[in-house]
């Protein structure tokens, strides 16, 4: 029988153990060397943008106006004026540092109890976080100071923000890193019983990310990379590389325990896990590819960063996997732990004892049990229909107990619209011309007190900054906002020869929100086009397809249910060291889709895939379902467990959209192996019967694709099959 491109892989690298081995080793430490010699190129706040806010930022980089990274410095007291003094030697210390400009004169609040003080960080906007520590100290030196005396002082600003932001990721990753990885290897350790068998799937796994790493930052160059997207590849990379390994590995084990020979396991496992492997690996990394469509530069990264690395995982499993294990043998299962999941006796087959048990009464009554599942999934998802999505502010990103979040609230209710004012951004032929010199003025006089404008002649380049009330971020201020956008600065420039755009992080916030609603229904058109096509390919079956899509999305709308009711409503947020937000982040929605859409096919191609192949050696039914399920329950079961611990760390994390991410992803795998593959994917399929395999005479010149391996029966103990070698 013609081997399948996943059995050659597997037999050449079985055959060839040492080239595979030391190939993908000099692999890894080439993609990693290179990567730290290039470095990473990260994006710039102007291209992040898009819209309106995105075409006002582009026009102020073309002219060259750098804005200064702001820094705002609140100074209170117990009575009014009594900062004056703390200003003064807080002005004096921020001075000496040599890191500031333009620091201006206190201002004071209305009840002057308290002090404003607004300067920038010296050098470009772009490298102020690098250089803003020696001004933190200066602050927190006078913070310690005025304690004793009753003063207070908070500060707030670009750099510092930035500078926070990054060092969160930063310890929120190698957080991360130091559970996730653990974690993982204590459930493979309980899954196998074996410290060597354990080790492989985790040392594959993270030589996957190391490389994926290095390459990720060589694509950097070309399409820059947000902070965050490290943690998504590691995330991803972790999970499905730990996955890819599992899968492939207890089917060599299932195999040998069965009275296989070593070659002839290893065959199968690659011809079979090995060949769903490849299948999975490929939906994953095109649904990832629908993230282009969504015209987002963060999704851009998110795209490339998870194609790299769900691509090397892949490529490692099919290749460097069965290298160890024919090198390895029966010493694949060394270090064994008494009591763990001892490794079945030669003859035996995994069963699914526990399987099977839940398995009979789903096959017994699929219609009750496929309307149950169907039932609860629905109720899990009902939540999301009043899903609300926005860019989290500080307060609701970080907790309303950080200290960053603390300062900025505090700062915005003395001094509203300070942080985060709307940035009128107008160019035109000869911005002194007396048209657009008569708008600018106007316009600044309608905005009202606190508008500033600031006209760069050499660039024919007006800025006008124009506060906005409230804290800049809530209702009041998008009120604002779109009043500025829609009427104010329309009819101030009509009829004037000058182009006019509104910026500011608020309409920043705005328009990509705006872009994301456009961008979801392309994206999620493409993924299930793409989606139903490989499947249809894979199974030459259009009910199979169709199913997939369905499972997939009821999967989809449980884990919005649950983020929406946990985050958006606050129920058992505290559970998890979280709180209410009352919105989800604006991305997560897409995001969530596009990963679970492409995790999902892992348990799916993999179930489905042992499913068809009982089928096709002449099983009905009921009977292949039975098998697959069961063959398959183990193997999945550790997956999952993995996959939600991994996500579960996630969840733990300190900004909210990490922990969104942790608690949709984990809550959608966990639904997704047990409701869905053991209880909705038997009964449905049940219920269809022998529509499933049912291909159309339209389709009828679809590629017939071999799910299975043929083999020689078991050997009985002491003999080999005919024709059967080891590998060498």
């Amino acid at each position: 029988m013609r081997q399948n491109l996943a059995a050659r892989l597997g037999v050449w690298s079985a055959h060839h153990r040492r080239t595979a081995v030391l190939g993908w080793l000099v692999f890894v430490v080439l993609a990693t060397v290179l990567g730290g010699a290039f470095g990473t190129v990260t994006a710039s706040d102007e291209e992040m943008g898009v819209g309106d806010s995105g075409r006002a930022a582009e026009i102020l980089k073309e002219a060259g106006i750098d804005e200064p990274a702001g820094e705002l410095v609140m100074v209170s007291a117990r009575t009014p004026g009594g900062w004056r003094e703390a200003a003064a030697d807080l002005s004096k210390a921020l001075t000496a540092t040599g890191d500031v400009r333009g620091l201006q004169a206190p201002l004071p609040s209305e009840d002057g109890r308290d002090a404003l003080l607004r300067f920038a960080v010296k050098g470009p906007s772009d490298e102020a976080a690098d250089r803003v520590q020696p001004v933190l100290d200066a602050v927190a030196a006078a913070g310690e100071k005025g304690a004793a005396h009753g003063i207070a002082v908070h500060q707030f600003g670009d750099a510092s923000s930035e500078k926070h932001l990054s060092d969160l990721l930063a310890d929120d990753l190698r957080k991360a890193e130091f559970t996730a990885v653990p974690l993982a290897l204590g459930i493979l350790l309980i899954a196998f019983g074996a410290v060597v068998a354990a080790l492989l799937p985790v040392g594959l796994a993270l030589t996957a990310c190391v490389a994926a790493f290095g390459l990720l930052s060589l694509a950097s160059h070309q399409l820059h990379l947000f902070e965050t997207t490290y943690s998504v590849m590691f995330l991803m990379g972790l999970a499905v590389g730990v996955d890819y390994c599992l899968f492939y590995l207890r089917r060599e084990r299932d195999e040998r325990a069965a009275g296989r020979d070593a070659g002839t396991a290893l065959r199968i496992a690659a011809a079979t896990s090995g060949r769903a492997v490849l299948v999975s690996g490929l939906t994953v990394m095109v649904a990832m590819a629908g993230m282009f469509l969504s015209g987002l530069l963060l999704f851009k990264g998110f795209a490339v960063a998870t194609i790299l690395v769900v691509c090397v995982a892949m490529a490692g499993s099919v290749t460097v996997l069965p290298a160890l294990l024919a090198g390895l043998g029966d010493r694949v299962d060394a270090g064994r732990l008494p009591f763990l999941n001892r490794r079945p006796k030669k003859g035996t087959r995994r069963g699914g004892g526990i399987a099977g048990t839940l398995l009979r009464p789903v096959l017994a009554r699929p219609k009750v049990f496929a309307v149950g599942a169907t039932v609860l999934l629905l109720a899990l998802a009902a939540p999301a229909l009043g899903m609300k999505t926005e860019q989290l502010g500080l307060e609701k990103q970080f907790g309303s107990d950080a200290p960053l979040s603390v300062s900025y609230k505090k700062i915005t209710e003395k001094f509203p619209g300070g942080p985060s004012p709307a940035l009128v951004v107008v160019t035109a032929d000869d911005i002194d011309a007396r048209p657009v010199r008569d708008a600018l003025t106007a316009l600044t006089r309608r905005a009202g007190d606190g508008a500033e404008l600031t006209v760069h002649r050499a660039a024919d380049v007006a800025e006008i900054a124009v506060p906005l009330p409230g804290d800049g971020t809530d209702a009041e201020a998008r009120k604002a906002l779109g009043e500025l956008r829609d009427e104010t600065v329309p009819a101030a420039f009509r009829g004037v020869a000058a182009e006019a755009r509104v910026g500011g992080d608020l309409a920043s916030s705005e328009d990509f929100g705006d872009q994301l609603a456009r961008g979801i229904v392309p994206v999620f058109a493409f993924i299930a086009a793409v989606t139903f096509l490989l499947m249809l390919l894979s199974f030459r079956s259009v009910v199979i397809a169709a199913t997939s899509i369905v499972l997939n999305l009821l999967s989809v709308g449980a884990a919005y249910g649950v983020m929406t009711a946990v985050f958006q409503h606050g129920w058992g947020a505290e559970l998890i060291g979280s709180e209410k937000a009352g919105a989800i982040e604006n991305w997560m929605p897409l995001f969530v889709l596009v990963v679970l859409f492409g995790l999902s096919m892992d348990y799916h191609v993999f179930v489905v895939s042992r499913i068809r192949e009982a089928r096709d050696r002449g099983l009905d039914n009921r009977a292949a379902i039975r098998e697959g399920i069961t063959r398959t329950a183990g193997a999945v079961t550790g997956a999952a467990v993995i996959m939600v611990a991994v996500f579960a760390v996630f969840g733990t994390l300190s900004m909210q959209d990490m922990q969104q991410m942790g608690v949709g992803l984990g809550v959608a795998v966990l639904l997704d192996a047990t409701v869905v593959r053991m209880v909705l994917l038997p009964s449905v399929m049940a219920l269809l019967g022998e529509r499933n395999w049912h291909t159309p005479r339209a389709l009828s010149w679809l590629p017939k694709v071999a799910h299975g391996e043929e083999s020689p029966p078991a050997a009985p103990a002491g003999r080999h099959p005919a024709g059967a070698h080891a590998p060498h």
